[in-house]
């Protein structure tokens, strides 16, 4: 009798559960003495508490890294106190650094026999490192491995006065050496997206904001930090006059700049994280925390020289829709990160426009008109802040809150852009 071929084991069901952050603050305000390390390690050792068993792996990531280590997920984890035999690596993808740490861990614990993993994400805009630059630092070494001081002087004499330069970290693209905010600028004009508009984005993510603060929406989602445990950036008493009055921030010379510190996401610090589990790692964690299956998940990219350098959510989201036989009517939430203002709405008008959707994603049919009431209504990165790493924790934590004051089987789509041309979006389902 013949063995029966092996059948492939299906892959178990994949959930998000909410997590934890720190408030997020204004750079060079009160986290300003604490690093990367520093500000994850509150957050951690607080979502450790909540477990009942083992967590099998960590995943953690910082855009502008610490040269002092290389794998700063397992710097934290042993920061923290936690379990040394529990292995954790580090993840980046710009904004959506910790999205991305997210879907990592949900294709390991589909296949790899893991129940439950930490991710999340950390930005200390405060303690940014600078680095030499590479020709002083090669120099540095040659003169570091030379032997007797005839060589040594040798290496001093080769020094010239151009490769005296420290490497200071920019939020640029290497590339096209222009800020997200000048590409931004290029994208909002290329889709006709107004000052006004813009400003009026900005200030329902305010409103959205304190509205769920005044509401304690935050309050079981933010843990205390040195004394404070609210976010620094919401304004309850700004207005579009107010906005109106502010000038443009990126493009202040040809009269046409439409993107300022209003209705652009602010240097912020701090750190967020979020649970991913199957059913079994479910069961270690408390009944009560929001939490949502993972149906599908898209990464998408655009080409950053013809395209848009913030464009590529509105690429990945109708593929995701498409695979799932889903119009945007069928999706009850919609967290978008604000980078600004202005990429919002250039991605959802992109969204709106069929021929875009048809060239750009691949899909050949229309998703029906986009609700843009149901956008971002806890408001988003504009007013909340957007430390560059925690971001994707923040804001899928924040949609698994709202899903779960929804009806079963409410839907939602949580986006985010990133620099490179790259976006990550999810779609998430009670």
């Amino acid at each position: 009798m013949q063995n029966s071929p092996m059948r492939p084991t299906a892959s178990p069901a994949i959930w998000l559960a909410a997590g934890l952050r720190t408030p997020f603050l204004r750079v060079d305000g009160p986290f300003s003495g604490r690093d990367a390390l520093a500000l994850s390690v509150p957050v951690v050792q607080a979502m450790a508490r909540q477990v009942t068993g083992a967590i099998d792996f960590g995943v953690w990531g910082s855009v502008l890294l610490n040269l002092a280590y290389s794998n700063l997920a397992r710097e934290v984890w042993l920061e923290a106190g936690l379990e040394p035999h529990v292995p954790s690596f580090t993840t980046i993808m710009q904004c959506s650094t910790s999205m991305a740490g997210a879907f990592e861990a949900a294709g390991l614990l589909a296949h790899g026999g893991h129940a439950l993993a930490l991710a999340g994400g950390v930005e200390s805009m405060s303690r940014v490192q600078i680095g030499l630059g590479q020709n002083l630092s090669d120099w540095l070494r040659r003169l570091g491995q030379g032997r007797g001081l005839k060589r040594k002087l040798g290496a001093v004499a080769a020094l010239r006065p151009r490769d005296v330069r420290l490497h200071v970290p920019e939020v640029k693209n290497r590339v096209t050496g222009k800020s997200m905010g000048e590409h931004c600028e290029e994208m909002a004009r290329e889709w006709k997206i107004g000052r006004l508009e813009q400003d009026e984005l900005a200030l329902r993510s305010h409103q959205g904001t304190i509205a769920a603060q005044d509401a304690g929406f935050f309050d079981d989602l933010i843990v205390p930090v040195d004394g404070i445990s609210r976010d620094a950036f919401p304004r309850r008493d700004t207005s579009l006059e107010k906005l109106a009055a502010l000038r443009p921030a990126f493009d202040r010379s040809s009269g046409q700049g439409t993107l300022t510190a209003g209705n652009s996401s602010p240097l912020t610090d701090g750190a967020a994280a979020l649970w991913i589990a199957t059913d079994e790692g479910l069961s270690r964690l408390p009944a009560t925390l929001p939490r949502a299956r993972l149906v599908d998940f898209e990464m998408a990219a655009v080409d950053i020289f013809r395209e848009g350098l913030l464009m590529a959510p509105a690429a990945a989201i109708p593929r995701m829709l498409a695979r799932q036989g889903l119009r945007y009517e069928d999706v009850a939430l919609w967290e978008i990160h604000e980078a600004f203002a202005a990429q919002v709405l250039c991605n959802v008008k992109a969204l709106e426009d069929e021929r875009y959707v048809r060239e750009k994603s691949g899909v050949p049919h229309s998703f029906g008109p986009f609700p843009r009431d149901r956008v971002n209504p806890n408001g988003g990165s504009v007013a909340i802040g957007h430390p560059f790493g925690a971001t994707g924790a923040r804001i899928l934590s924040q949609s698994l809150k709202q899903l779960a004051a929804m009806p079963p089987a409410s839907r939602a789509v949580v986006s985010i852009c990133a620099d490179g041309g790259v976006g990550t979006v999810a779609l998430l389902q009670t």
